[in-house]
């Protein structure tokens, strides 16, 4: 089955590039092929049908139109390959270019449209599974899908780098339709630098407020896993899931281009790795903000002292 283009502007979803309703090629496709809903959400900076930033050209593509080093494909990593059986890919486009407070209330009104849409996928197939994959301010989109959709229609979510705030996170993740949905927060300290700066650009829904990627929010339905921790690393090799090392210090897309990422995002998806056996893998916190850079700091003291022992 080919990967359904939804794209979300003013509070209504449309098909991309297509005169047919978005319900009618749904129905469509869930008639052709039984299993899950995968509903993939870009972040920050792309746009439907821009001629260089647009989704569908790339992350959001089984075959990416326009390459680059933060571009691979989403669906076929998923795999999402256009099979009997494995299921709808629905790649959710929205406006997320323009300012960084322009975006984010964009996101919220993508995240309506999105719930909306979910709510009438559910009723023409009623019970069928709903996964969402999202990256930085997709996973504003996601949670806010997730908050007004009824309780069970989202089984699980991967959030990366995720620009959300805790406290928004957590009034999702409590509500009706998301304290029974499984999510993945995956963080890194890489991301410390666009954390910092989305908390003192964007409007705090409370004081004190931080970004879902301190990993300070706990709940049951809800784990963190740091990827440049060396101790995450080692536990999830053990249990047979090789994620590569990290090779920056400062990187907003390390969590889908990182080598070893997405069998385990379709593990945790699948539900087939519950958050309590990951929990029980990984350290029980994740390091502070700024632990990357510190780590960068010390090996480079230890080189330099090294060196000058040559």
């Amino acid at each position: 089955m080919p990967i359904l283009r939804i794209t979300a502007q003013d509070g209504e979803t449309r098909l991309f590039r297509s005169d047919q309703t978005p319900m009618t090629a749904l129905a469509a496709a869930l008639d052709h092929d039984p299993g899950p809903i995968t509903v993939m959400i870009h972040g920050y900076k792309y746009l439907p049908g821009h001629p260089d930033h647009c989704p569908f050209d790339q992350i959001l593509s089984l075959a990416p139109a326009r390459p680059g080093p933060r571009v691979v494909s989403w669906p076929r990593r998923l795999g999402l390959r256009g099979r009997h059986g494995e299921g709808l890919g629905l790649a959710f486009g929205w406006e997320a270019r323009g300012t960084l407070r322009a975006a984010h209330a964009r996101a919220a009104l993508a995240g309506d449209a999105l719930a909306a849409l979910l709510a009438r996928l559910q009723a023409v197939a009623p019970g069928r599974p709903v996964r969402i994959v999202a990256h930085s301010m997709g996973a504003r989109v996601a949670l806010r899908a997730i908050a007004l959709s009824p309780p069970g229609v989202v089984r699980s979510a991967v959030l990366m780098a995720a620009a959300e705030f805790d406290t928004t996170a957590m009034v999702a993740l409590n509500s009706p339709g998301g304290s029974g949905c499984s999510v993945l927060n995956v963080t890194s300290r890489e991301n410390d630098v666009f954390d910092f700066l989305s908390e003192r650009i964007l409007p705090l829904p409370v004081p004190g407020a931080r970004m879902l990627g301190a990993g300070a929010l706990w709940l049951p339905n809800l784990a963190h896993l740091q990827i440049d921790d060396p101790r995450s690393l080692s536990a999830l090799a053990r249990a047979g899931y090789r994620i590569e090392t990290s090779r920056r210090r400062v990187c907003h897309w390390s969590p889908y281009l990182r080598a070893g990422l997405f069998p385990l995002y379709r593990a945790v998806l699948a539900e087939d790795l519950t958050l309590s056996r990951l929990r029980g893998m990984l350290p029980p916190a994740t390091e502070p903000r700024w632990a990357g850079l510190r780590r960068g700091v010390r090996a480079l003291s230890l080189a330099a002292r090294f060196s000058a022992r040559i």
